[in-house]
């Protein structure tokens, strides 16, 4: 294991010192502007090396995750789409377009759907029946843009999606899902290279962002993996309820930002510095700290819902809390 996942790491990091140089030759980098405040132009490469790791890793290992071609196919073309906005600024709203359609291929080919949240009320387990289609698409969009949202500052991306893959591989790893533990391993492996370039520690000139590519990839790998854990007839590895936690934190803040957009009249997908991290950094924390805050709050949320889950705690019991967190985040 040790030396697989070594390769994992160099081939991430190999894939990243490559993509750099073509990414200055096509254009494919992020200037700073009045909202964004780097220097010099950053090459928008870290969600694509770690999309080519994903993909060497699954296509060599196609039994890692069910229906692994259609995945594959997914994400690259949440790749791809990324790229294309990352170097042309494409409407959000084509994105959301394609971002639909691939929910809907994924209901047609796999069959899965969100059906339940679970018991979260005490009154039995609640379904959602013919309206299950509309609240997947829901569903998917919302982890994909919530990923999407909550990169704003180095290191960020990445600390969230390790939090997050780490919580999934845990839970998936005492239901003795070896396969997909692992596959959640890998992926943390794979984002370690970009979350050093990012943080500048190969040095500042070396730096890159994840791009839209990878928060829309990274989005709908999170969801994909919870909804196979959560929703499959018969293979309930993890309750609703603790998927919500295992991603609470991007839920919460895109939820936030995008209710004080609308209440301004304004787009909810339109940007602005109303961030948690802008928030923090408001306050008077620097950047590390931010990150570090952000960070932790995300490993307690996650914390609590492997806790929930090793200890059974009342899902109705782990809903109210959860509301409570989200109501005090969103006051």
């Amino acid at each position: 294991m040790i030396v697989e996942l070594s390769f994992i790491f160099f081939f991430s990091l190999a894939s990243l010192y490559l993509l750099r140089k073509v990414a200055k030759i096509i254009g494919l980098v992020d200037k700073p502007n009045l909202r964004k405040q780097h220097q010099g132009v950053i090459p928008l490469v870290g969600g694509i090396a770690v999309f080519i790791t994903l993909a060497q890793y699954i296509y060599n290992r196609p039994d890692t995750i069910p229906y692994s071609n259609l995945f594959l196919a997914s994400i690259a073309v949440l790749t791809i789409v990324g790229a294309i906005d990352d170097r042309f600024d494409i409407s959000f709203k084509i994105r959301l377009v394609i971002q639909t359609l691939l929910t809907l291929f994924m209901m047609y080919f796999t069959g899965l759907e969100l059906n339940s949240i679970g018991n979260i009320l005490g009154l039995g387990s609640m379904e959602f029946g013919m309206l299950a289609p509309v609240i997947t698409v829901l569903a998917v969009l919302g982890a994909i843009n919530a990923f999407n949202m909550v990169d704003g500052i180095d290191g960020l991306l990445g600390g969230l999606s390790i939090v997050t893959f780490t919580s999934i591989g845990i839970i998936l790893s005492m239901q003795g899902q070896s396969e997909l533990a692992m596959l959640c391993v890998v992926i943390v492996v794979a984002m370690l290279p970009y979350v050093l370039m990012n943080l500048g520690m190969f040095g500042r000139k070396r730096r890159v962002f994840m791009g839209d590519a990878g928060s829309m990839m990274i989005g709908f790998t999170v969801i994909w993996l919870l909804l196979n854990s959560s929703q499959v007839k018969g293979e309930f590895l993890m309750r609703p309820v603790t998927a919500l936690w295992l991603i609470a934190l991007p839920l919460m803040d895109m939820a936030a930002i995008m209710y004080r957009r609308i209440k301004r009249g304004r787009s909810p997908f339109r940007p602005d510095r109303d961030h948690l991290h802008h928030i923090c950094q408001r306050v008077g924390l620097s950047q590390w700290q931010t990150l570090l805050v952000i960070c932790g709050l995300a490993s307690l949320f996650a914390s609590i819902g492997i806790i929930g889950e090793v200890f059974v705690i009342p899902e109705y019991v782990m809903f109210v809390g959860f509301v409570i967190c989200f109501s005090t985040y969103n006051i």
